[in-house]
This record gives C-alpha cells, structure tokens and sequence, in this order.
C-alpha cells in the first residue's frame, strides 16, 4: 500500500505538471469512488495491458504543452503568438514535456501494474478527457491569434491612411499637427507591452517579434514624415510669402498698366496737337520744334552755369569786402610786414578775377537774351504759319478721324447722347467737317461732358455721299492674323476709307491678338447682351484703332470662354464660337442705333451674320444694310448637324432646306450656303476663281452658285503697298526701288550670310517659297522644285510650317536631308521679318498650288522684283501672265506659268526662267524692273467694290420709295 501511496503521489505531481489543478480534483475523486482491492489478478493483468506505451505515448501528445514556469496552456499560446520566430524553441519544449510524461507513465505503468490493476487505466481515461478539453482550448487560442491578426491587418491600413492624409494635408493646408499619429504609434506599443505583462509574456521576446519591429520602423517613418512636414511647412510659409510677393507686384504692374494707358491717352492727346499745328508739313516741322527743344536745353544748361557762377562771385565779393575792410581798421597787426603784403596782392589778384567774371556774366547773359529772342522770333513764325493750317481738317490722318468716330459711338452706347445726335455727328465726323475738328482742339483738357456738349452745338442737317460700311470679320491684320483674311480686311477697308467712306470693323477679342498694334484701346462704360442657346449672355465691348481704322472688339462673358483659347481656329466648338460671336456683332449694331449701308461678313465664320439679319433683326426694324459675303476659299464652308444652326436663334425648320441652308449631306445645315443664299453681293477673290467654283471647284456649291449668279463676282485682292515696298521696308539690310536695283543684289548677299548659304557666285539664281504646307499648295511639286533647283545649279529656300503632324515631319525629313548642302535651307516656321529679307533676296519665286483662290505671296514677290513661276489657277491666273505666251500682250508678260500638276511641267517651266536669267541677264532685268512697277494695290479692288455696294444700296433706296 505505501508503494501504492507514492506511485498515485507521483502520478499526481505528472497530472499536476501538465494538466493544472482541476486535473488533480477529478484524479482525487476517481480514486474515492473506486478502490482497488476489489480487482482479481487476471483483471489486473489485462487492465494493465490495455493501454500499451506507444499508445500512452500517443495520447500524451494530444496534451497542450506548457513553459518550464508551469503557466496555463492558454497563456503559453498567446506568447507564442506574440513572438511566432521562436516557434521551434516552443515545439522542441513542448516535445520535451510529452517524452517526460510518457516516460513516467510507462513507469508507474510498469511498476504498479500488480498493484493499479484498475485505478492506474481509469485515471489515464480521466487524463485523456482533460487533454481533450485543453486541445479545444488550443483551437480557440488558433482563433485568437487568427482574430489579433487581423486586427494588425486593420491597424497597417489605418495607418496607410493615416499617412495618405497626412500627405493630402501637408499638400492643401500644410498646417496638420505630425505629432499626432507618433503620439497612436507610441500609444499602441505600451498597449501591447502591458497586456503582454499582464498575460505573463516575456517583454524580452516581445521586442523581438515581427509586430513589435514594424511598429518601430512605423515610429521611424512617423519620425521621418514629421521632418519632411517641417521641411514642406517651411517651403509652404515660404511660397506663400512670395505669393504675397508675386500679388503686390501684380498690383504694382496693374497700376503701371493704369500709369502706361494714361500716358497713351496723353500720347494721342499730344499727337493731335502735332497734327494741328503741322499737318501738310510735318517733317519740317518736327525739325523745327526739334531745333527748338535744342536751343532750349542749350539756354537751361546756361542758365544754370551762369546761376551758379554769379553765386560764387557774390560770395567772393562779400570775402573781399570782408577782408578790406580789415585790413583798413589795421586788424593785421598780429601778422607780419610780409603776409600783410601777400594778403594785399591776393586781394588785388581776387578783385581782377571777380571783374573778369563779371565781364563774362554779362556776356552770358547777353547771349541768353539773343537765342531768347531768336526763339520767340521762330515761335511766332511758327504759329503765324501754324495758324493758317491749323483748321485744315482734310489735312488730319484717318487715325485722328477714327478717334473722333470711336469717341461719338462710345457716347451713344453709353447712352450719354441720344440716337439721332449719334448719327448726326458721325455723318460730320465722316465728311471731315472742320468745324468737328475746331470744336475737338478748343475742348482740349476740358471735362467729357463740356467736350459732348460743344459737339451737339454743331449738328446740322445734311446728307453725306459716302456710305456707312461696317466689316464683320474673324481676322484682321496686323492684329489678328491668320492668313489673307485679314491682309484683305485691313487693306480693301482702308483704301474704302481712302475714298471717303466710313469704315469700321468688328472682331472677337481674342486672349492671342497683338494688342500693341491697337491704338487706344479701352473698353465701354456699357454691356451688351446677347442671345445664344436659350439665354442672353452679356460681352464687353472694346474699342481702338488699328492701321487707322477704327474697331470693335467683343469680349463675350460666356462660361465657354470662346475666344480666350490662346489660338484662333481649330477648336472643337469653332461653329458654336462663331455663332455666337455673328449674333454678339449685330446685336451691337442693333443696340448702337446707327444707320448702316453695307454690312460685310468674310467666311463662313460670320456668314451667319445674312440668315441672322433678314430673319431677326431686320424684323425689329434694323434693315437699312444690304448684307455682303465674301468667300475666301470655299474648301471651309462651315457645316454641322442641322439642330447646331438653332443656338445663335435662328428657325432649323425653315432653314433646313435644300434652297437655303441644307448641306448635300442629309441632317447637316451649310453656312457658307447660308451666306450665299441670303446676301445681296456674294463675291470671291478673283475672276478665275469665281469661274472654277461654278463647277468641280465649288466643293458641292456650284449649283447654289449657279443659281444665284446675278449677284456673285470674283474681284482680285490687292496688297497694302504702304507695308510691301522695297524702297521703304524697315526689315531689308538695304532699300531699293525698280530704278536702283543695287539694294537687291545687297539684300541677296546679306540673307546668304544669314542662312549660311555658298556666297561666292553672285549670279547663282536664288528660288524662294513662302508658304503653309498644306495640299493645297502643291506640296510633292514643291519637293520636286528643291531637288530640280539644286540639280539646275541654283540655290532654295522653303518658309513655312504645316498644322498637319505628318505633314512637318516629312518635311524635316527633307531639311535634314539637306542639313549639309549649302545651296538647300528649309526653315520650317514662320518669321515675319525673314519672309520680307526672302522676298527681297530672291531671284524668282515659285507657287506650285493645285488651287489658290487669289494668292498674295506672287504680288509681294513681283513688288520687290522676284520673278514668279506659278501654276495657271484661280487668282494666279489673273495675276501672273507667261513670259513666253504670245498670246498676251508683251507688256503683260510678267512671269513663267505652267498648267499640269505632274513634276514635268513644272520642270520645264523651271528650266526656262533659268535659262534667261543666265543668258539673257538684260532681259531679266527688264523683267524685274517691270514687275516691280505693276500696281497690285487695293485702289482697283476697292473701286469695284464701291461699285457693288452703291449699286445694292440704290436699289434699295429705289425699292424703298415704290
């Protein structure tokens, strides 16, 4: 029984090791309930033999595995969680306590088997159950440890977003407190190290595990972010200091923009005063008063040397006196014999300079008075002069006119004067009556009010024999320039006004103009509103003078932003754009209350002004205009679905129809159609091409062309002779005329140097073309003319650029092909200046288009004598007449043309010129001289024009009285 007694002991302590105490309360138990004595030996034997070792062994294992400090399984799981790198250490640990219990065990097994027959089996029974219980306990540590870890998972992603914040923060605000999550970082460690306490964990293993390091390289990154903050805090004060800095500057350059139009508005009053005193002889003048300003600065440096001067002398008198009188009352006692000699012979020397200084004063002076009365002898000449021309209003430049105009229609849309004084006023204005320009130079520096009321003095009835012409354009050189749109919407309105009409001009204010060709300009004190796409939209209304002409420019106040796009076509919503900006332009004619004989659209861009004005306006009461339409180029006719045409106002149902505004192409509408169909002139830039658009030409127009014929003429462009001429051209390193032609051959030998060209043989001819590179122009025969003129010994330049990608590319291709050939230059851009120095440099100038409506590039190239080889269509036909033709009278030979589009024509054509400009170099010069003398100005034109619109203006007025 003792061995009994110290087997069940020692068996217990083994229960107690791995099990814990409720394992040794149920083992106390089980032996109560069943004593030992009652099994017979047989039974003892077979009850020992029921649970083998291996077996005992097996069960052993099922049992959770504790720490050497004898803590609950449970607690040993969740250290072994927290720190998974000593997982190996734990199992080895855990192996080694099952072996222990198995070999005690076998032990008690073996040595009590006699005596345990039945307690010892029923007691590993009761065992087995508790490692049963404890194994769930272990699945439910698996969840724990599942559970924390994914609560980590949901930690790493707060923190993810914690630091996006503080990224999307320290960005916009650069003002979020970086301590923060720091402050969560070092939070959540604590938390972790003391409920690691608590469950009895090792700190120590704690710091190993992965958790705890990637809260430590957290903390680091927090630390790093947190300097970087600073870092960007810094720079964020430091940008908003110059952001204060860059918006007082911007305020400083708005008040010199203030200061600078002030000086503009005093420039122009200055200006006037100029004309007024000199307006035949301005030159002469300007000479004059320069001499003057001269001799008064010489007078001023006089004055003030001689001021200064006599300031000295008084005070040297004054010592002198000073010192006399000394010497006199016997005050040098205390000097020697000897300095009081000295002292008198200084005094003596000190009186004869005074004297002679004196002498020279007067001098001065009297020279002073001489030029002062030598200026007032010129000034009065001067005015005497002045005051016989200083009324002579026919004498004052358009520039002053077109002020006055500008001036009198702000008034009126200020609503400062009434309509009918308006026009009045603007009928004295375009007839130069003097007395507007006397009533102007009296009220010079007076208020605006006392300016308008001298002017309502002067109205008197009367009719003016000039029309009233308003162009509505999207182009207009030079301050808004695209191609030659605008050359012919500033030329033909000039040569107009030339002739005595009154001529304005109204484009969009685009964000890309060159303001600093306008004179002028400001904007009114007014709005006008505008419809467009079920709303009324309001435009800023700006006015100012370019090339003397006075213009309106409208600023559209739409979210759009149609025309601050930084270029001027080729946007998505150009239809809209210009829809839009047709409607804004009547609409401000309209509310101007003004009496107009001719409204002129160009393009298709403002042919919805003609569908606009019958439909609408003329309903309201405005329709005194006959409307005119010029197409430039019917290649761009303006179409777009039907519903598109209803967003300036306009009826699609009655417009959409095949003899009005239907394009070919079911459900689209056709502006240009639209212009042609509702105009009283329809015209096209020259006489050729106006023949080539009634068929194959037209682009699908010819039959509406056809139809309408009565009304349809092709007038030639001309040039503004004024800025393409040789003798005065500020661009050329020489000027030149028809009658001196040495400038030439210097302006040739000069753009060599430039592009770097072979100079030695000044007689290698030089070929130009200046040009888009577009298909138009004839791009494969232009190609063909670089290599036929380097194969013909001459010399090439190309420039021009293409909006088409593929376009350029090819052409770089070309140019760097030719990169080492120093007869070949491609300059594939456009350079104002270089295109005048080309035009005078070359020897003869190709256009090889396959179709030009006018052309303008062969009438500059004539003007400074580059002689022209073009292919015979639309406007170069009207222009350019073959030197070898003898059909044409000689004295219209001007050039060398070829017909076909193939290569061979255009290289025999070529070979030509060539040929008598080498062997026949008098010839060629008479050639050159004649072309130069052509007169391509915009005088013709603008008389056949004049024609045209007296001509529907008659008509109406005749219309009007039956």
């Amino acid at each position: 029984m003792a061995a009994c007694g110290a087997a069940a002991a020692e068996y217990s302590a083994l229960l107690s090791l791995s099990c814990g105490p409720i394992t040794r309360r149920r083992f106390a138990v089980s032996c109560r309930a069943r004593p030992p004595g009652n099994l017979s030996a047989q039974q003892k034997k077979k009850r020992g033999k029921n649970i083998a070792p291996k077996q005992r062994s097996s069960n052993a294992k099922l049992l959770l595995t504790t720490e050497e400090n004898g803590q609950l399984p449970s607690t040993s799981l969740r250290t072994s969680m927290e720190r998974p790198q000593k997982s190996t250490s734990s199992e080895d640990d855990t192996n080694g306590a099952i072996s222990q219990i198995d070999e005690k065990i076998t032990a008690i097994g073996n040595e009590q088997q006699e005596v345990l027959p039945y307690w010892g089996g029923h007691i590993l029974i009761s065992a087995y159950q508790d490692i049963l219980l404890l194994n769930q306990a272990r699945l439910q540590a698996i969840e724990d440890v599942d559970k924390i870890l994914t609560e980590k998972e949901a930690l790493q992603k707060k923190v993810d977003t914690l630091e996006m914040n503080l990224s999307k923060a320290l960005a916009t605000k650069g003002n979020i407190n970086t301590d923060i999550p720091g402050d969560h970082l070092e939070k959540f460690t604590k938390e972790i190290l003391i409920e690691s306490a608590l469950s009895g964990g090792n700190p120590a293993h704690l710091c190993e595990s992965p958790l705890f390091m990637e809260l430590t390289v957290l903390k680091e990154e927090n630390m790093l972010l947190k300097a970087d903050a600073q870092f960007l805090k810094a720079k964020i004060v430091e940008f908003a200091e110059t952001e204060e800095f860059l918006f007082k500057l911007e305020k400083e350059r708005s008040l010199l923009d203030a200061t600078v139009r002030e000086l503009e508005a005093r420039f122009l009053v200055a200006q006037t005063d100029i004309w007024k005193v000199v307006p035949l002889q301005y030159d002469v003048w300007m000479e004059k008063v320069e001499n003057l300003q001269h001799m008064l600065g010489c007078l001023k440096n006089h004055v003030e040397k001689y001021a200064a001067l006599l300031d000295q002398h008084d005070d040297l008198h004054d010592k002198i006196d000073e010192l006399e009188a000394s010497l006199k009352e016997g005050k040098t006692s205390e000097f020697s014999p000897y300095v009081v000699e000295l002292l008198q012979q200084k005094l003596k020397a000190a009186k004869s300079r005074h004297q002679a200084g004196h002498q020279e004063t007067n001098t001065h002076i009297q020279v002073y008075q001489q030029l002062t009365e030598e200026f007032q002898d010129n000034l009065g000449r001067l005015t005497e002069e002045s005051g016989r021309l200083e009324h002579s209003a026919n004498s004052m430049p358009s520039e002053f006119w077109s002020h006055i105009l500008l001036m009198i229609d702000g008034w009126f849309l200020e609503r400062k004067i009434p309509n009918t004084d308006a026009r009045m006023l603007r009928e004295m204005a375009w007839k130069r009556d003097d007395r507007i320009c006397e009533a102007y130079f009296a009220c010079k520096g007076a208020k605006e009010s006392d300016v308008m009321e001298t002017f309502l003095k002067l109205m008197l009835s009367g009719n003016s024999s000039g029309l009233h012409i308003v162009h509505i354009a999207a182009e207009m050189a030079p301050v808004a320039k695209v191609g030659g749109l605008a050359d012919v919407v500033a030329g033909l309105g000039k040569a107009l006004q030339t002739k005595g009409h009154l001529v304005e001009i109204v484009l969009p204010k685009y964000d890309c103009m060159q303001l600093d060709q306008i004179t002028n300009l400001k904007v009114l004190d007014v709005v006008i509103q505008s419809y467009f796409d079920g709303n009324l939209f309001s435009n800023n209304v700006w006015t100012g003078t370019v090339e003397g002409l006075p213009v309106y420019f409208i600023e559209p106040q739409h979210p759009s932003k149609f025309f601050w796009r930084a270029q001027y076509y080729g946007e998505h919503d150009d239809f809209k754009r210009y829809s839009y900006f047709s409607r804004a332009a009547l609409e401000l004619l309209y509310q101007s209350g003004k009496k107009i004989d001719i409204i002129h659209c160009h393009d298709w861009q403002t042919a919805f002004v003609a569908p606009l004005y019958w439909d609408i306006y003329a309903t309201r009461g405005f329709s005194s205009a006959r409307i005119c339409f010029t197409c430039h180029n019917f290649e761009y006719q303006g179409t777009a679905p039907a519903p598109d045409l209803s967003y300036c106002g306009l009826d699609v149902e009655q417009l959409d129809r095949p003899d009005r505004m239907q394009d070919n192409a079911h459900g689209r509408i056709n502006v240009a159609k639209g212009g042609i169909v509702y105009s009283n002139i329809v015209t096209t830039v020259s006489p050729t091409y106006a023949l080539e658009v009634r068929s194959e030409g037209g682009r699908g127009l010819q039959d509406t062309l056809k139809m309408h014929s009565r009304k349809f003429v092709g007038i030639l462009n001309g040039i503004d002779t004024g800025t393409w001429n040789p003798s005065t051209d500020r661009f050329l390193a020489v000027q030149y005329s028809a009658t001196d032609l040495q400038g030439k051959a210097a302006n040739k030998a000069f753009l060599r140097k430039q592009l770097g060209l072979y100079s030695e043989d000044a007689s290698q001819p030089l070929v130009a073309c200046i040009t888009r590179l577009v298909p138009q122009k004839g791009l494969h025969l232009i190609r063909h003319a670089i290599y036929k003129t380097a194969e013909l010994g001459g010399q090439f330049v190309l420039l021009g650029s293409s909006p088409v990608p593929h376009i350029q590319r090819e052409f770089e291709g070309v140019a760097d092909q030719f990169q080492k050939n120093n007869n070949i230059r491609l300059i594939l851009k456009y350079d104002e200046a270089l295109s005048h120095c080309i035009y005078a440099a070359s020897d003869m100038f190709i256009i090889p288009s396959m179709f030009e409506p006018c052309g303008l590039t062969q009438m500059i190239a004539m003007r400074y004598g580059s002689v022209p080889i073009v292919r015979q269509t639309g406007g170069l036909c009207d222009s350019v007449f073959d030197f070898d033709d003898e059909t044409i009278p000689v004295e219209l030979r001007n050039g060398f043309t070829f017909a076909r589009t193939d290569e061979q024509d255009l290289s025999s054509c070529l070979e030509r010129a060539f040929s008598y400009y080498s062997r026949k170099p008098m010839v060629w010069k008479q050639l050159v001289q004649k072309d130069m003398q052509i007169d391509f100005s915009w005088d013709s034109p603008a008389s056949q024009y004049e024609n045209l619109y007296q001509s529907a203006v008659a008509q109406a007025r005749g219309a009007a009285q039956t």
